[in-house]
């Protein structure tokens, strides 16, 4: 197995069914990108006021001054949660009197400050500016139920943090092919029916179901693509196409809510994507190399041979050499969990290590687009802005995959997004246009460092444990993400605390990466005894010194190699 790629050399690595398979699979990251951050709109909170009943018979005056104006961020603005008593209101309306603001008014006016105030027992009146209803609006998630805001949006990515928990290993059992499709169509499935929802509680039923399929079709995708692919093909894949088709998608949201301001013609909207993937169930083929490492030759066979026609090339008569193939069907293949990536000392720390990256970098990159909403200016606009910086992000990260060594990317761009987040306290208030700067400028550093995490933690992991371990990473990816909606709320104690706390965590990222080991231009490993092996703590750029150690394990292991042209 350790051959495989020598093996399958005959088929090149830009074929007409390469083409395909490059193709079909980049177009089924679009219904998980298009869902990816349905929450912001889904859940934004409109501007909002205490109802003042028609039937009070008030006064336009008296309407418009029922509700107290207070200083909220250096700016006047009506209170949410509060009115003055109503009954008091009305009274003094019935006798004549009107509202004064101030003191130097007239004494036959009424200083409505000094009024009693109470909450809003006839509901809530909703701006309408940039959305007709949405599910805060909807089911009165504001003031003493505001709590139930993050709480759903954390349902949505404890969804995720459950379908990767269970896809990995269903993947490296059963298949990258029959997870990859189960996930987009839960994704059409949910999003369908969280349309219909008739109540909060049975919303966030269902969104904790939808969020199960959004981030576990991305990662069957782009392990399936890792697995098909070979050589530049699979860097340009996984570290350029498929990342920006994604992000493509996820633009099309922000039109889409604009267009189709009802959350619910909004929802229903986001079905179609997956429902037009669903096709490609009979186009996309199983992955080789996973058949191999499951003891499937024949079938692994079969569909290289396929391939080989659709590429007009010949298939040598034997592709798997006999001895090895006996080999290994010889050995009864033996099922994986999730326990296996804590099996011995060198794989667990690999993968606490990487659990600490993905963590870590995606409580930054999602407290950015949830802390969004804390920069002035139209929402849609700033989504917009923040979502087209990925694109000359993931641009950059397929750039420098290419020539330089995967731990200095890393460690490099998620540096320039750290200092950028942590500079951001010294111009929140005085220069917004330098503000937005800087927090572009975080999101593209940060995000290329999710890139190059996507590559390295794909070369990290064997082949036999994958799926496993990339979904695994993706649950780590989403306690950060469910964790990022309570960061805007951090900000009542500092309103630096959030940019602080993603910026040390990033921070964090950059000093748990020293220790990984490098795999540029190394071939995909199949076994966990294949792993490298962490190392000491070493600059990034160094290079990389010969492991005699695990060289002489080599020669023990496998004498043959030592007559290879390599040596």
């Amino acid at each position: 197995m350790q051959d495989y790629e020598e093996s399958v050399s005959f088929l090149g690595t830009w074929g007409p069914f390469q083409k395909r398979v490059f193709l079909l699979l980049c177009l089924t990251s679009i219904p998980g990108g298009y869902n990816v951050l349905s929450v912001i709109f889904l859940l934004a909170k409109p501007s909002h006021h205490c109802h003042i009943p028609a039937q009070s018979n008030l006064s336009q005056d008296w309407i418009q001054a029922s509700i107290p104006v207070q200083v909220a961020g250096g700016r006047l603005e009506r209170s949410s949660c509060s009115r003055y008593e109503l009954d008091l209101v009305q009274n003094l309306s019935a006798v004549g009197g009107k509202p004064a603001l101030n003191l130097n008014q007239s004494s036959v006016e009424v200083l409505v400050s000094s009024l009693k105030r109470e909450g809003c027992k006839d509901g809530w009146t909703y701006s309408t500016e940039h959305y007709e209803s949405t599910v805060v609006s909807e089911f009165n998630l504001v003031c003493s139920d505001q709590w139930k805001q993050p709480l759903t949006s954390l349902f949505y990515f404890l969804g995720g943090l459950f379908g990767c928990f269970i896809s990995g290993q269903i993947s490296d059992r059963f298949g990258r092919k029959p997870v990859l499709f189960g996930s987009i169509f839960a994704l059409s499935l949910f999003s369908s029916a969280v349309a219909f929802a008739p109540s909060w509680p049975v919303f966030i039923a269902l969104f904790f179901m939808l969020g199960m399929g959004q981030i576990t079709s991305y990662i069957a995708a782009f392990v399936l693509g890792s697995e098909l692919l070979m050589g530049s093909t699979r860097v340009i894949f996984s570290s350029l196409c498929l990342p920006c088709v994604y992000v493509s998608a996820t633009l099309l949201l922000p039109v889409t809510a604009y267009l189709m301001s009802s959350w619910r013609y909004l929802s229903l909207t986001m079905a179609v994507p997956g429902l037009a993937c669903l096709p490609f169930w009979w186009l996309i083929p199983e992955s080789p190399r996973w058949l191999v490492s499951r003891g499937r030759f024949q079938e692994a066979e079969l569909l290289l041979r396929s391939a080989a026609l659709h590429n007009r090339v010949e298939a040598p008569y034997v592709i798997f050499i006999p001895a090895n193939v006996e080999k290994e069907t010889s050995e009864k293949v033996k099922s994986t969990s999730i326990l296996d990536l804590l099996k011995t000392a060198n794989i667990r720390n690999i993968t606490l290590m990487l659990w600490i990256i993905w963590f870590s970098l995606n409580v930054s990159f999602f407290g950015l687009s949830f802390n969004m909403s804390a920069l002035y200016g139209n929402p849609f606009l700033n989504y917009i802005l923040l979502t087209a910086v990925e694109l000359p992000a993931y641009t950059a990260s397929w750039l420098v995959s290419r020539s330089f060594p995967r731990r200095l990317s890393c460690i490099s761009f998620t540096l320039l997004g750290a200092l950028a987040l942590l500079l951001i306290q010294i111009t929140l208030d005085s220069n917004q246009a330098i503000t937005l700067t800087l927090v572009l400028l975080g999101k593209f550093g940060i995000l290329a460092g999710i890139a190059v995490l996507y590559i390295f933690t794909s070369e990290l992991s064997p082949t036999v444990i994958r799926n496993t371990a990339m979904s695994s990473c993706a649950m780590f990816s989403r306690v950060g993400s469910s964790v990022s909606p309570y960061l805007l709320q951090l900000a009542v104690f500092n309103q630096f605390l959030p940019w602080i706390i993603v910026g040390c965590l990033s921070l964090l990222s950059v000093l748990v990466c020293f220790f990984l080991p490098e795999t540029f231009r190394e071939p995909l490993i199949d076994t966990i005894d294949q792993m490298p092996l962490v190392q000491r703590f070493r600059w990034p750029w160094a290079s990389t010194p010969p492991d005699d150690g695990k060289l002489a394990k080599d020669q023990t292991t496998a004498p043959e190699i030592i007559c290879t042209s390599r040596l």
